[in-house]
C-alpha cells in the first residue's frame, strides 16, 4: 500500500508538473496504440489496481487524490442506498471532450469503483457518462448489498 504525496511533496510535484499535452500524448495516443480495442477495459482494471495501492478514507480525500493525480476536480453529487453519483471537471477534461469524441474515463471509473468497494465492503461497478458539450464527466457507482465482499 502506497500513500498519497504530502502537501510538501505536492509542492515539489507541482513545480515539475507534466504539461497536459504530454499527459494526453501518453494517455490518448500511446496507450490506445499499445492496448488497442481493449484500452477501456484495461484502463478500468488499472484504475481498480491503483485504488488498492492508494486506499482513500473519505469522499474529501478521494477528491484530493484526483487533484493531486491531475485527473480533475471530483465532487460527490448524490448518494442513496444503491448508488453514488460523482462529477469530474477540469480544463483538461473539457479539452479532451472537444478534441476526442471517443475519449474515455475508465481509469478514473475503475479507481472510484474500487475506492467505494473498499469503503462499503460490497462489489461496486462505476459507469462513466461524459458530457461532451458540458466538458465534464459524470460517474455512477452502483452496488448490491447482496454482493458483500467476504
Amino acid at each position: 500500500m502506497t500513500t498519497m504525496p504530502s502537501s510538501e511533496d505536492l509542492t515539489e510535484i507541482t513545480a515539475d508538473t507534466v504539461p497536459s499535452f504530454g499527459y494526453e500524448l501518453i494517455r490518448e495516443e500511446l496507450l490506445t496504440d499499445l492496448l488497442g480495442k481493449d484500452t477501456s477495459d484495461i484502463l478500468y482494471w488499472a484504475g481498480k489496481r491503483l485504488a488498492r495501492k492508494y486506499p482513500i478514507t473519505s469522499s474529501e480525500a478521494l477528491g484530493e487524490f484526483f487533484q493531486q493525480a491531475g485527473w480533475g476536480n471530483l465532487s460527490k453529487l448524490s448518494e442513496n442506498q444503491k448508488e453514488i453519483e460523482f462529477e469530474l471537471t477540469s480544463s483538461m477534461i473539457t479539452e479532451r471532450c472537444k478534441k476526442n469524441a471517443q475519449a474515455t474515463f475508465q481509469l478514473e471509473a475503475g479507481f472510484i469503483a474500487q475506492q467505494i468497494e473498499q469503503k462499503k465492503d460490497v462489489v461496486c461497478e462505476a459507469f462513466e457518462h461524459p458530457r461532451k458539450k458540458g466538458g465534464k464527466v459524470l460517474f455512477t457507482v452502483k452496488w448490491d448489498k447482496k454482493d458483500a465482499i467476504v
